[in-house]
């Protein structure tokens, strides 16, 4: 078992904190060690944390990288997946601890996690005594107003999530670009920071309007004994958690910071439920509950190595959210994970040739349909095929069980449908039927009465004519 490496790191003072302070009193934290720190809320009340590591003020963007994310980054490499995640307040510094003054930014001082991992990465590689071949893969996603986008292809604005028992979380149809050295990454996550939601709010002139994940796939081929293994590595920049009244978010800011705080809602409901279950009794996880909690169900407490960076103001007039982000810090450290290495196949086992497979029974009928039809209605139909579920790509037995399981629940589901559908046809003939017979009845009351009436008058009658 393995559990959660979690630090904070506290950014300087901004010049409006200092403008407030001036009389020095405006810092609510005091350092102890490398390892403790007491904290001051807004009552004046103390608090002692003690976390894996903390970084204050004067602390290196070097010092961060290697203490928090250098370790994740080579077991990745050694394919045991890896998850480093920033976390805190928006306007903290999260993403300056993640990428720094900017990706491409040749100041090697100021350098984030993000581009020092990338160089840290090609870097193992390159130094690698094993007889592999190393294969890496980038895909970048933004999680903006509950909807995954792809971040290095627009007009994928909806990815889905969907689980593999083998490999976890998958993002379906995501762009993964193969990437050979640390200068092509750079330029492709340059690329796709450009086109990352942000916003200007009183905190923060370019606060982040979204979750961003960076994913990389490192595939490690060995030349000796023909076997593969894969690791990834995953670094998420949250969007920052906000109050209205300090960043004096309007109209669409406001909605944007609404979702955001919905889904770091969801994330701490995640992390309560994973360390506070009884050992005896299994506890249900909501990862479900947001997209956010969906994509890191396997980091929360699966087969991935996680570090967090609680990153913080020390501003007395932030000092709530700071004893917020802390806490969940302090909760987020009792998770316990089991991080392996990947499953190991065989090479040679995984290029022969197998029996057809849906795909090529699908080529094989268009070819022959093409005779008759046009390329376009070909497309058409193909895609119009794959969209209904009548033929799709399936390379392992879990994704044919994951796909039998779908079709099963939407088979029950319409079948739950149809039942509901002619319970209130029923009700309907039966409260149709109860009205014809009350009106029969009338019918033969009235008619019983006139019945009745006419006898009643025709004795009448013929005893007066007696």
């Amino acid at each position: 078992m393995s559990r959660v490496t979690v630090c904070a790191r506290f950014r300087p003072l901004s010049s409006k904190e200092i403008r407030d302070h001036r009389d020095g009193s405006g810092v609510c934290v005091r350092g102890i060690d490398a390892e403790n720190f007491v904290f001051q809320d807004d009552k004046e009340d103390e608090f002692t944390f003690s976390l894996d590591r903390v970084f204050y003020e004067d602390s290196a963007q070097a010092a961060v990288y290697e203490f928090l994310a250098l370790p994740i980054m080579r077991d990745a490499v050694n394919a045991i997946n890896g998850t480093i995640i920033t976390y805190g307040q928006t306007g903290a510094g999260k993403t300056y601890s993640m990428e720094g003054p900017g990706i491409q930014d040749s100041d090697e001082h100021k350098k984030g996690l993000l581009p020092r991992v990338v160089d840290g990465m090609f870097e193992q590689i390159r130094s690698s005594k094993d007889m592999a071949r190393y294969t890496v893969k980038l895909s970048m996603v933004e999680i903006y107003m509950e909807r995954v986008r792809d971040l290095l292809d627009l007009s994928k604005g909806n990815i889905q999530i969907k689980e593999n028992k083998n490999q976890g979380i998958q993002l379906s149809g995501v762009t993964e670009v193969p990437v050979s050295d640390s200068a092509e990454a750079l330029q492709h996550l340059c690329s796709g920071l450009a086109n990352r939601a942000v916003g200007e709010t009183q905190m923060n002139m370019s606060s982040s309007r979204s979750h961003c994940a960076y994913l990389f796939t490192i595939q490690q081929d060995s030349v000796k004994d023909k076997r593969v293994k894969t690791g990834k590595l995953i670094l998420v920049d949250l969007a920052g958690s906000e109050k209205a009244d300090k960043t004096g978010a309007e109209g669409r800011v406001l909605e944007e910071a609404k979702t955001i705080n919905k889904s770091l809602s969801a994330l701490g409901n995640v992390i309560n439920a994973l360390t506070s279950g009884s050992s005896n009794k299994a506890n249900h996880v909501p990862y479900r509950d947001s997209k956010l909690t969906r994509i890191l169900q396997d980091a929360l407490g699966g087969n991935s190595r996680m570090a967090l960076l609680c990153c913080c103001s020390p501003s007395t007039s932030n000092a709530s959210e700071t004893l917020s982000t802390l806490r969940f810090g302090m909760r987020a450290k009792h998770i316990k994970a089991s991080p392996r290495a990947s499953e190991v196949k065989s090479a040679k086992t995984r290029e022969e040739p197998s029996s057809e497979t849906k795909d090529e029974k699908r080529g094989r009928i268009l070819e022959k349909m093409k005779e008759r039809m046009s390329n376009e209605d070909i497309k058409m139909l193909e895609e119009v095929f794959i969209q209904e579920g009548i033929i799709f790509s399936l390379d392992s037995m879990e994704e044919v069980d994951t796909a039998y399981e779908d079709t099963v629940s939407k088979t029950v589901i319409s079948l739950h449908q149809t039942v509901e559908k002619l319970q209130v046809k029923v009700k309907k003939l039966e409260a149709k039927n109860k009205g014809i017979q009350e009106q029969a009845l009338r019918n033969h009351e009235s008619d019983r009465l006139g019945r009745m009436s006419r006898f009643i008058s025709s004795w009448y009658a013929s005893f007066f004519t007696s």
